[in-house]
C-alpha cells in the first residue's frame, strides 16, 4: 500500500509539459519532480517521508531491471544514532595536590561520546601539537612523544602549507583522534586556536554545546566513532589552555607565537592531571540504504563490485523562508539520484552486461554527517576487498549548458583518467575543482570510501561558461533552503549529457581489464592502504 500512495502521488505530480521533453529528459526531470516534491516534505533521513522516496527509487530500480542488492533485499536497513551532552560536565584539573577549578563556557565545552555514554578519563596531558601525521612533508606531530594511557591535548587546524584536500582531512578533529588512538592515547582534548577563536569563540558556542550530532550503529548495537578508544571529549578555551600549561616547560604563549609565526610549536609533557568526562544522551531512529545490482558477466571479474551512490536525504523541514517551510531539495540531491537511475535503465538499454558487477545505492543520511555512506563503506553486503571503485553523485548544479565538469578526487586514482575520456565523447574538458577552499571533497559521500580505502570520485558540473555564475547563485541562494525545488531553471537538456557522461565513465570502469587503482604513493591511497598506492 506504502508503494502504491507513492505512485499515486508522482503521477498527479508529473506535469503535461514533460511529455512534451524527449525521452531521456522527461524521465530525468520525472523522477526529481517526484523526489522534490512537497509530498515528500525534504526526505529527512529517519522519517516515513525518506522512507516513501526510498520506496520510489527501490520501484524504479526494479524497472530497470536491477536486481535487490541488500543480501536479497533493496533495503539495506541502518541504525541512526542521534545524541548530545547529557550534561554540562565538571573537569578538574590537579598540579601539586591542589584542585585547580575549570569553568564550564570558558575554559572548556564537553562534547558527546556516543560509544561510551558514560566515558570519564584521567591521567596526565601531553600537548602534540596540531597532532598530525604527514609523512609526505615530513611532519610527525608525535616524534618522541609518549602518548599511552594519557590525554592528548591537540591544537585546533592545520599549519599552512599543506595541500587543500590534506589539510581538510587531517584538520578533522576526529581524524586527529584516530592517530592518537593508534599510538595508545586514552582521550583527546582540542584546544582553541587563534584562528578558531576569531571565527567562534568558546564563549559564543557554549549556548550550542549540546547540539545533536548523528551516527550509525555498528551491528554490534554500538554508536560508530572514528577512534572509540580515544575520543574526543571536548575543547579548550585559551584561558582553560593558560590553567593546563602553567607551570610546564612549554609556555602557552610560544604555542600562540608559533600560530602567529607559522613555525613548529613546541610539545611535549605537561604539569599535573587531568580529569575528564562526557555523559551524553543517545536515541535510536531507523532508515535504509537503498541497493540495487546488475551483476558482472564475467567470470574472472564478477566478484568485483562498482559503486554508483547518490545520496537521497534532504534535510526535511525548517524555519520557513517566504512562508515555504519545506526544503525540496531538488538539486540537492534529487538530480544526482535520478541521474543515478539513468545511468542504470542505460546499462539495461544497452543489452549488454558490464564485466564486473554494479552497485546502485541511494544513501541515507549524508546530511547527517556522510553516515549512510559511512554505514555501507563499512558493511557493504559483498567482501568488502570486492569494492573496486565508487563513482558518486552530488548535487551536480545543472541550470546551465555544462561546458565541463569537476571530478574531485580524479587527480589520485585512475578514475580521473576515465572520465576525461568520458567527458571527452560529450565535448566537455574534466578542470580542477575551482573552490577547493569549500572543502568538498571530505564534504561528499565518496569520502567515505576513501576512508576505506576505496578509489573514489564525486562528479559535478564545472564552472566553464556561465557555470561558475550559476554555481555561485546556487550556494548563495538555494543551498539548503526551500527555494532548491523544482522552481530553479533547471536545463534537462544539461542533465541528460551529465547522465550519459556517468554512464560513459562507469561503462569504461566496469569492463576495462585493469582494476581502478590508487595512483602510486597518493596520500589517502597510502593511507588507508588503497589498491595501488604502495
Amino acid at each position: 500500500m506504502r508503494g502504491a500512495a507513492a505512485l499515486l502521488v508522482f503521477l498527479s505530480a508529473v506535469p503535461v509539459h514533460a511529455q512534451q521533453l524527449p525521452p531521456e529528459q522527461a524521465v530525468l526531470e520525472a523522477d526529481v519532480r517526484f523526489l522534490a516534491s512537497d509530498a515528500l516534505r525534504g526526505r529527512e533521513a529517519g522519517t516515513r517521508d525518506y522512507d516513501i522516496a526510498a520506496e520510489y527509487v527501490a520501484a524504479q530500480m526494479l524497472a530497470a531491471g536491477l536486481k535487490p542488492g541488500a543480501g536479497g533485499s533493496w533495503f539495506q536497513p541502518v541504525g541512526l544514532a542521534t545524541y548530545r551532552p547529557a550534561e554540562k560536565a565538571k573537569w578538574t584539573l590537579t598540579r601539586g595536590g591542589a584542585a585547580i577549578p575549570l569553568q564550564f563556557g570558558i575554559d572548556f565545552l564537553n562534547q558527546g561520546v556516543p560509544a561510551a555514554p558514560d566515558f570519564v578519563a584521567e591521567g596526565p596531558v601531553v600537548f602534540a601539537g596540531y597532532g598530525i601525521v604527514y609523512p609526505e612533508g615530513k611532519r610527525d606531530d608525535y616524534r618522541g612523544l609518549d602518548v599511552r594511557g594519557k590525554i592528548v591535548a591537540i591544537y585546533a587546524g592545520v599549519p599552512a602549507g599543506l595541500p587543500d584536500e590534506v589539510a581538510a582531512h587531517l584538520g578533522d578533529d576526529d581524524q586527529k583522534a584516530r592517530l592518537a588512538e593508534a599510538r595508545g592515547a586514552r582521550a583527546v582534548i582540542i584546544l582553541e586556536s587563534l584562528e578558531r577563536r576569531a571565527e567562534f569563540p568558546i564563549e559564543a558556542m557554549a549556548p550550542y554545546y549540546d547540539y545533536e550530532r548523528t551516527t550509525w550503529i555498528a551491528p554490534d548495537g554500538k554508536a560508530h566513532m572514528i577512534a572509540p578508544d580515544a575520543p574526543v571529549v571536548g575543547t579548550v578555551g585559551q584561558a582553560g589552555a593558560e590553567k593546563l600549561f602553567a607551570g610546564s616547560r612549554i609556555r602557552w604563549r610560544d604555542v600562540l607565537a608559533a600560530e602567529r609565526r607559522g613555525t613548529r610549536m613546541p610539545t611535549g609533557p605537561l604539569v599535573g592531571t587531568l580529569k575528564v568526562a562526557a555523559k551524553t544522551n543517545v536515541r535510536a531512529a531507523h532508515s535504509s540504504n537503498v541497493v540495487g545490482l546488475i551483476p558482472g558477466s564475467d567470470p574472472a571479474l564478477r566478484d568485483q563490485y562498482v559503486v554508483l551512490s547518490a545520496h537521497l536525504d534532504h534535510v526535511g523541514v525548517g524555519e520557513p523562508e517566504k512562508g515555504d517551510s519545506i526544503y525540496n531539495g531538488a538539486m540537492d540531491n534529487a538530480v544526482g539520484v535520478a541521474t543515478m537511475l539513468e545511468v542504470a535503465r542505460a546499462f539495461r538499454a544497452s543489452g549488454k552486461a558490464p564485466r564486473r558487477s554494479i552497485l546502485f545505492v541511494a544513501l541515507t543520511a549524508e546530511e547527517k554527517g556522510l553516515v549512510g555512506s559511512g554505514y555501507f563503506a563499512a558493511h557493504p553486503g559483498v567482501p568488502k576487498a570486492g569494492l573496486v571503485a565508487d563513482i558518486n553523485l552530488d548535487m551536480p548544479i545543472l541550470t546551465f549548458a555544462m561546458q565541463d565538469l569537476v571530478v574531485l578526487g580524479g587527480e589520485r586514482s585512475s578514475l580521473g583518467a576515465v572520465y576525461a575520456a568520458a567527458a571527452a565523447t560529450e565535448g566537455l574538458k574534466v578542470v580542477p575543482d575551482p573552490a577547493p577552499e569549500e572543502m568538498f571533497f571530505v564534504r561528499s559521500d565518496h569520502y567515505s570510501f576513501v576512508q576505506a580505502g576505496i578509489p573514489a570520485v564525486s562528479i559535478d558540473s564545472g564552472p566553464g561558461g556561465p557555470g561558475a555564475a550559476a554555481q555561485e547563485d546556487f550556494l548563495a541562494n538555494h543551498y539548503h533552503k526551500p527555494s532548491d525545488d523544482m522552481s530553479l531553471p533547471i536545463d534537462w537538456a544539461a542533465a541528460a549529457k551529465f547522465t550519459r557522461v556517468n554512464y560513459a565513465a562507469a561503462r569504461a570502469v566496469a569492463d576495462a581489464d585493469a582494476r581502478p587503482s590508487w595512483n602510486k604513493g597518493d596520500f589517502f591511497g597510502v593511507q588507508f592502504g588503497g589498491y595501488g598506492a604502495r
